[in-house]
């Protein structure tokens, strides 16, 4: 039995099945993660011949399959918000931002290093890695399809697309400042300049920057550009892969964060035209290559936790990672929520629904692989713990939470969202 006729086989079936269980477990307490990591597991411990999927063994692909993953998640998440952009409109996005993701940092890094006896630079990591929430896991907390509404989206869908779609570009800075401290010292003259006018203020601004022009542009060559080459008349999904190529890659190339570029470009297309029904073309091409690549990488964190990534884990480390899930992001949620909009019901869902996943994995590999981190092992056991332990909890608890939070809704006299569509996609906890 060669491994590479077993590795089409099951990505047949992967595909086959993604098409399938979505229609098997709607409105059921059970998420299409948690059946494809069960899958990964199953798979791998059978004798198939594949080799195993250790981060450690293979970190640039790793690194590179992840990515991918979070960038096409990514642009999904920006044309499907039909709220525009204002300070006052995204106040929750806001405060999740920049009150509830430094806080996460800083507690699972101070508890990093004081708890589970991590380095500096390496407990940073672990804090800045675990920041962001999923845009990739969580679509059954997620808003639907574009529609032509503006303020169709529950403040719950709303608030966790948005702070899955923009943290995954922030939480870079603190990932860089763990790199910086662990090539130089953690004295802040070594490093903290550069960190700041670089790391932080360039990198951002280009990203931002540069994710509009580019967004600007091919919302021009979509809906504005003479007939023969007004895209948008073709409806050709595929240019939802053009725009987050062009995006991220252009962006990288001149020292941007790419993450943010692919969020903010997907925004800037979405503005240029709000109602045209490409938007939706576009987004469900990018929806469809979300859930394949999820399916896959899915698949090989059932066979990595199979193969022992989770083996070094100790029990402080653990319980830091436990204490993120069901602890300090409920918290540090709730904090940052206080006088946003919504109900006090609403703050705690936002709150309790900070989904880890992909891009975690992809922040723990990029680091690793650019400089030698100590205690890596421990650290891709904990971030592996955290992020299957959340595909579960979250994915079990993500269909009955939001049927309530829907019904209560109903009977305050709030419409809940509409654009929800009747087959609900894969993208993890559904994202």
């Amino acid at each position: 039995m060669e491994p590479v006729d077993v590795t089409f086989a099951l990505l047949g079936v992967g595909a086959l099945l993604a098409g399938i269980l979505p229609r098997v477990l709607e409105r059921r307490p059970l998420s299409m993660p948690i059946a494809f990591l069960g899958l990964g597991m199953l798979v791998f411990l059978l004798p198939t011949g594949l080799p195993s999927p250790d981060p450690l063994r293979w970190p640039e692909l790793t690194t590179h399959l992840t990515e991918v993953g979070v960038i096409v998640a990514l642009m999904s998440a920006g044309l499907k918000i039909d709220r525009p952009l204002s300070w006052a409109r995204w106040s929750s996005t806001w405060r999740l931002l920049a009150v509830a993701m430094p806080l996460c940092i800083a507690a699972v890094a101070l508890l990093g290093w004081w708890w589970a006896g991590l380095v500096p630079a390496a407990a940073l990591l672990l804090g800045a890695a675990l920041a962001p929430t999923d845009p990739v896991l969580a679509s059954d907390v997620q808003v639907g399809e574009p529609t032509d509404v503006e303020d169709s989206e529950d403040e719950v869908r709303f608030a966790l697309t948005s702070e899955a779609g923009l943290n995954d570009g922030l939480a870079f800075p603190f990932v860089y400042a763990a790199i910086a401290i662990a090539t130089t010292s953690l004295a802040p003259a070594d490093w903290l300049a550069r960190w700041v006018t670089v790391d932080v203020l360039y990198k951002l601004a280009v990203g931002v920057g540069g994710g509009l022009l580019i967004g600007w542009l091919l919302g021009k060559l979509f809906f504005r550009a003479p007939s023969e080459l007004r895209l948008a008349r073709h409806a050709e999904g595929f240019l939802a892969l053009a725009a987050t190529f062009l995006a991220y890659g252009l962006v990288e190339v001149v020292g941007g964060y790419g993450f943010l570029a692919v969020f903010v470009a997907a925004r800037a297309i979405r503005s240029a035209e709000r109602t045209h029904e490409f938007h939706s073309v576009l987004h469900d091409f990018a929806e469809q290559v979300e859930r394949l690549l999820t399916v896959l990488l899915l698949l090989l964190l059932g066979g990595a936790v199979i193969g022992g990534l989770l083996a070094p884990l100790t029990w402080p480390a653990a319980l830091v990672g436990l204490a993120l899930i069901f602890v300090i992001r409920p918290l540090a949620g709730w904090l940052s929520l206080r006088g946003a909009p919504g109900r006090p019901a609403e703050h705690w869902v936002i709150s309790l629904f900070g989904i880890r996943g992909v891009g975690s994995f992809y922040y723990l590999a990029y680091a690793t692989s650019s400089t030698d981190f100590p205690q890596a092992e421990l650290l891709w056991a904990t971030v592996g713990l955290v992020v299957v332990v959340s595909v579960v909890v979250h994915g079990i608890a993500a269909t009955p939470v939001m049927q309530l939070l829907d019904r209560a809704g109903e009977r305050t006299g709030e419409a809940p969202e509409t654009n929800r569509t009747d087959e609900p996609a894969l993208g993890g906890v559904r994202s």
